[in-house]
């Protein structure tokens, strides 16, 4: 299908496509844009203090444990297994917690393994310790709970309960 001068015109007028190279981001026609409006706004610290205590919680720690032990997988640079979790964090927990809340923890450094390719390379693995795994886990729930609703019904890609076979089943549909 060609479309003739006018129509070009036209759709460019409608859809406010601009060609020239400025090396500056538009913002014509993006008045409602949601990125837009939380890059202005910085983000309060009492919301940041809220959502850590959110991810300390009880419940939320119990359920980032028993899904970290669940994933198994192998121990990281401080050498801690999975099954030693729950010794380490009753010993250690008041102190991992406060550095937590107050944003002073740090994640320990990945630990490096090669796995032989059957092509004959190797691949890369970076290992983070079980600590560090459990509290991405913790992480991870609490701001998935909040953004996944936000998220169009129409994306499949790393979204809990949903796969890439979904995906291809949809866009068939």
């Amino acid at each position: 299908m060609s479309l003739n001068n006018d129509t070009r015109q036209n759709v460019r007028s409608n859809l406010d496509i601009s060609f020239s190279q400025t090396g500056e981001a538009r913002t014509a026609g993006r008045e409602g844009s949601e990125s837009l409006g939380r890059a202005r706004v910085p983000e309060s610290p009492a919301g940041t203090d809220r959502t850590m205590e959110e991810i300390v919680a009880r419940e939320n720690l119990k359920e980032a444990l028993r899904r970290v032990k669940a994933n198994k997988g192998g121990p990281g640079v401080d050498g801690i297994t999975c099954g030693q979790l729950d010794d380490h964090l009753k010993q250690h927990w008041p102190c991992i917690r406060e550095q937590l809340l107050s944003g002073t923890y740090r994640p320990k450094p990945v630990k490096r393994v090669e796995i032989a390719k059957p092509d004959g390379g190797v691949r890369k693995l970076g290992i983070p310790t079980v600590l560090d795994r459990f509290i991405q886990q913790a992480v991870m729930q609490v701001l998935q709970q909040r953004w996944d609703p936000g998220i169009s019904d129409h994306s499949y890609g790393f979204r809990p309960g949903r796969s890439a076979h979904q995906a291809v089943a949809q866009a068939q549909r």
